[in-house]
């Protein structure tokens, strides 16, 4: 009985595995096409971001990240994601 209840769990483990990827894959493709979307209609970056280059033109990457975290909702994961991005944007803009 015990390896029954075992092997459901694993296949919803699985499944929801499966579910949550597609959802980050959703999210990435919106991004992108708000991204789009922003630059063609000339629209403001969010003014969070400019305080946030500050910060990382100060080398205060963790401060950066954090703020980010706080400001936008961020998890850890994306947090560093956001600030990477903008520091890229910087080297390369």
């Amino acid at each position: 009985m015990e390896y029954y209840l075992i092997i459901i769990a694993l296949i919803i483990i699985i499944y929801l595995s499966v579910k949550l990827d597609k959802l980050d894959g959703r999210m990435k493709s919106m991004q992108y096409s708000l991204d789009q979307l922003t630059k063609q209609l000339g629209l403001p970056d969010n003014p969070i971001n400019d305080e946030l280059r500050e910060l990382i033109k100060a080398g205060e990457d963790v401060k950066a990240v954090k703020k980010a975290r706080e400001t936008l909702g961020l998890s850890l994961l994306e947090g560093k994601d956001y600030i990477d991005k903008l520091k890229s944007d910087i080297v390369n803009g």
